[in-house]
């Protein structure tokens, strides 16, 4: 199993819809294990198949309750009630956080990585995390959902972050 290289903002797989995963096989399971692994080493809470390059609708997450990681392929969110406006971030944008607003509670449905239907209640982190793993499967980043000059201070940030470690890059190899 490896940890995989995790695409940052620009790069076009993320913005791609995911097709649904069609065929629940061990290279399925592998998949899932890798993302696990990789979710954990970035460090994160949740991590999307596109964000390792594949365009498959299955996301892994770890709301660190003590309950575990789990993977849900083939995500649909419904049920929302409440709101929540709390700090958020991606892996693929790392170093930038915003206040983002969200559903409080969710019902998430969808299929385990052996293929049986999965309904899953969450309040809180968990469901903040479910609604950003299930927007990446759709081609979307939190940042979508941020008010124009919050997107673009994010953006701005997140491009100054880039610059400083490509310079850093640079300094150490000279």
């Amino acid at each position: 199993m490896s940890v995989h290289r995790i695409r940052k903002l620009g790069d076009p797989v993320l913005r791609e819809p995911c097709r649904d995963v069609e065929v629940f096989d061990d290279a399925l399971r592998s998949l899932v294990h890798d993302m696990t692994e990789t979710m954990y080493a970035a460090p994160g809470v949740g991590l999307a198949a596109n964000q390792v390059g594949r365009a498959l609708r299955v996301f892994v997450y770890d709301a660190g309750d003590g309950t575990g990681p789990g993977a849900v392929a083939n995500p649909e969110i419904g049920q929302e009630e409440g709101e929540q406006d709390e700090e958020e971030g991606c892996l693929s944008i790392p170093g930038v956080y915003r206040p983002t607003r969200r559903t409080l509670h969710v019902r998430l449905s969808g299929m385990d990585v052996g293929g049986a239907p999965l309904a899953l209640e969450a309040d809180g982190l968990l469901a903040r995390i479910f609604q950003h793993e299930t927007d990446h499967l759709r081609g979307m980043l939190y940042i979508d959902r941020l008010a124009t000059p919050d997107r673009r201070s994010a953006l701005a940030e997140y491009r100054d972050i880039e610059l400083n470690a490509g310079q850093s890059r640079t300094t150490a190899s000279d």
